[in-house]
């Protein structure tokens, strides 16, 4: 050392600084982090949409396998007025079986012999009435003890219950028979079509109460609707 001269001071090293790579590759790391994370939820929304769309689809299928059974249920077979297997066994509006079989046979005998709807009407309505739509072989005499106005022992059989001034016990017993025995004599009933349907049938049938007849309209009317649609 040099007398007089002070001793050179000794520089101070700057502080270390953070190195920018350092700070730089923070920030890569960073980076493919957040677009981890932005995948994987694209990737859950993806699942979650395939999930919500096959449990539409099953929810879809199950309930089509539901209704179209019901649909096809409540989608009534074609009645045929010949073909009696063809009648519901529920029957209509409570008539069945054996009652559809005499009223399809009144219906055909009244369009053979050129009756249109209303005249088939008054004919199912007439046997609704006198025997609920069953060829039966006995009358008022045996079921009520009823007479005729002079006394005599009435003498009514069959769908019609027609006494044996209509003709042979054979012809009233014969549904076919006894509805033309019916129809004939509605033909001959002058205005009969501008009647109410009950007050013609009593001109017919000579009954105590001409509106008797009227509670059987709806019920017949239904019955000759359903047996004269199309069979197919």
């Amino acid at each position: 050392m040099t007398p007089g001269r002070a001793a050179p001071r000794a520089k101070r090293k700057p502080a270390a600084k953070r190195p920018a790579a350092r700070r730089g590759s923070t920030r890569r790391r960073r980076k493919p982090g957040a677009r981890r994370q932005a995948a994987i939820r694209l990737r859950r929304r993806k699942i979650l949409q395939r999930i919500l769309l096959s449990v539409g689809a099953v929810v879809v299928t199950a309930g089509l396998l539901v209704l179209i059974p019901l649909g096809l249920a409540h989608d009534p077979a074609p009645i045929c007025i010949d073909e009696p297997r063809t009648f519901p066994a529920a029957g209509i509006e409570g008539w069945s079986g054996e009652q559809l079989e005499n009223a399809a046979t009144i219906v055909r005998t009244a369009a053979g012999l050129g009756f249109d709807r209303d005249g088939q009407i008054l004919g199912v309505m007439t046997a609704m009435g006198e025997s609920s739509l069953r060829n039966i072989d006995y009358g008022d005499w045996e079921t009520s003890g009823f007479t005729n106005p002079d006394g005599s022992r009435t003498t009514s059989i069959g769908l019609f219950q027609q006494q044996d001034w209509w003709g042979s016990a054979e012809q009233r017993m014969d549904p076919a028979a006894a509805a033309t025995l019916f129809f004939d004599r509605l033909g001959r009933l002058p205005g009969w079509q501008t009647m109410a349907p009950s007050h013609a049938i009593h001109r017919v049938q000579i009954n105590m109460d001409r509106d008797y007849y009227s509670q059987f309209q709806a019920d017949a009317t239904a019955v000759v609707d359903a047996l004269s649609g199309p069979c197919e």
